[in-house]
């Protein structure tokens, strides 16, 4: 392997391209939810867990790896790649209940508020909009934004293990 070649799959730059491909993702999705108005379900609000907490992971390992510590930088990237691996679970699962693959879940259309009457169900029936599950928003070549995620967030998950197994074998 070149040396561009380890270089390019070295601990710090795999941990800043997690960091930067991860932040653009879910920025975007703050985007299209807060700019542009769509709003996410149930199953697109936890698709964003994995981001936020492999973002600080990814920052820890890049930190790490800056101080020389490649053992702790490495465990940190392993640590990223599984959460990464199953936010790309997590978009499989929501593509394929858009698809109609399979059901999604049962109060998958919101959270429902309380009405403290009739009259209150019957004005807040009028008012609140129940994003499903089962919709696509919106798609870019065909795929769904859950398509993208578990796209993107398989990519991370293999960048990050690719680093931290090659980290394990001393070539980082």
């Amino acid at each position: 392997m070149t040396p561009s070649h380890r270089r390019l799959l070295s601990i710090e730059t795999v941990a800043l391209l997690v960091l930067v491909v991860g932040g653009a993702t879910i920025l975007g999705a703050l985007y299209f939810e807060h700019v542009v108005g769509l709003r996410p379900c149930k199953l697109c609000l936890q698709q964003r867990w994995p981001y936020y907490a492999g973002l600080p992971v990814a920052a820890l390992a890049l930190l790490a790896a800056w101080r020389g510590a490649v053992s702790p930088a490495r465990a940190a990237l392993g640590l990223a790649a599984v959460i990464f691996l199953a936010g790309a679970g997590l978009g499989a699962y929501h593509a394929g209940v858009e698809w109609g693959f399979w059901a999604g879940p049962s109060d998958c259309g919101g959270a429902s508020a309380l009405a403290a009457g009739m009259g209150d169900f019957l004005r807040q029936l009028q008012t609140v909009r129940v994003v499903s599950c089962t919709e696509a928003a919106w798609r870019f070549l065909g795929v769904s934004m859950a398509g993208w995620n578990a796209m993107i967030s398989l990519g991370l998950a293999t960048m990050s293990a690719a680093a931290a197994i090659r980290a394990r074998r001393g070539r980082a």
